[in-house]
């Protein structure tokens, strides 16, 4: 059966050590459901979770962006990243532009179109206090996708924070993280995990996905994360590994998928399991028979904090206007080649 394929895949214990010749396996095949598949993201990955949306959006019934701003706010650009995207000091993104960018895209079939689109969920999430991407971008996101959907008034949560900083919040109560883990609720920072007791995973799940059943003490630590090599999928700033949860209930295939991006300074090579172990979204997973993907990205010269590529670095260099945010992206590609493999069905014995 699939079991014995999926449990072949190494178990990590730890992270950050060199593999040396013991490289994880392969990505495996799950035969996981095509119907339901979310991509959730913040901050960078937010970023890179909208950009796959509109890519492909008929690969997913779900979108969930924190602390992030609109789709291909920079353009293509790092100047306009940092000053438009981040925070406004060159002022707010053009939306107007930004629409008519994705019209052209359109026109070349680079990314989707409006009525595979309209039929998504979304879930936009900002602290207010969110000194490292501006909470207005936030705004501007929420009024894009809201021009997009069909009935934004049922498809789309927009939610804010107060007193919370840039991050991912987590409910901490009865959970045991250890306290060099967690950022500040109000001042974000350390692995922007925020010890702000809320379970943001759940909200966003249960809006992505309607009804779920909350975790229990019995589900909560059913399943197993393990380590696979990122290696095969080619694309720059890919780290050597990633990492996929597997609930117990999922060895056998037919389950949902979520896919989970960090954001800049969370990866594994910068703040080790963190992220990948306590967002919340395993807790949900195993009570709900979904599978969690967490690609990594890694640092580099052109990527000093191991960012997701919003701004098109990861392309050619020759490139005049890089296709980062289109179907062509090589992270996009990536991404997508991952989804793909997980719905396949494994060898037969």
């Amino acid at each position: 059966m699939r079991t014995a394929t999926l449990l072949a895949a190494t178990l990590v214990a730890t992270v950050g050590h060199a593999w040396g010749d013991e490289r994880p396996d392969d990505l495996p095949p799950l035969a996981l459901n095509d119907t339901a598949v979310s991509v959730i993201g913040i901050s960078s990955g937010g970023y890179m979770a909208t950009q796959l949306a509109v890519a492909w959006p008929s690969r997913f019934s779900g979108l969930g962006v924190l602390a992030a701003g609109p789709w291909s706010c920079a353009e293509g650009s790092l100047g306009q990243a940092l000053g438009q995207c981040m925070d406004t000091r060159d002022g707010p993104p053009d939306l107007d532009a930004l629409a008519r960018r994705r019209r052209d895209y359109q026109a070349r079939d680079l990314v989707g179109s409006d009525a595979a689109f309209a039929d998504l969920r979304a879930f936009v999430w900002h602290g207010n206090d969110d000194d490292v991407v501006d909470p207005t971008l936030g705004e501007a996101l929420a009024t894009q996708l809201s021009d997009w959907l069909a009935d934004p008034d049922e498809q789309l949560l927009h939610q804010h924070a107060s007193a919370t900083g840039h991050g991912w919040p987590i409910r901490t109560q009865d959970r045991d993280i250890p306290p060099e883990q967690l950022g500040d609720c109000q001042r974000g920072g350390g692995t922007h995990l925020l010890a702000c007791d809320t379970d943001l995973a759940g909200t966003a799940l249960s809006w992505l996905h309607g009804d779920l059943t909350a975790p229990t003490e019995k589900t909560a630590n059913a399943g197993e994360l393990l380590a696979f090599d990122q290696a095969e999928f080619g694309a720059r700033g890919l780290a050597d590994t990633g990492y996929l949860y597997v609930p117990d209930s999922c060895q056998d295939g037919g389950c949902d998928l979520t896919l989970a991006l960090h954001g800049c300074a969370m990866g594994a090579e910068q703040i080790g399991e963190a992220f990948v172990r306590h967002t919340g979204l395993n807790a949900w997973a195993a009570a709900n028979d979904r599978v969690v993907l967490y690609p990594q990205a890694e640092t580099s010269l052109a990527n000093p904090q191991g960012c997701w590529d919003w701004w098109g670095f990861a392309e050619s260099t020759w490139q005049l206007h890089p296709l980062h945010d289109t179907r062509q992206g090589t992270q996009v590609s990536a991404l997508i080649a991952m989804l793909e493999r997980l719905m396949e069905a494994p060898a037969s014995p």
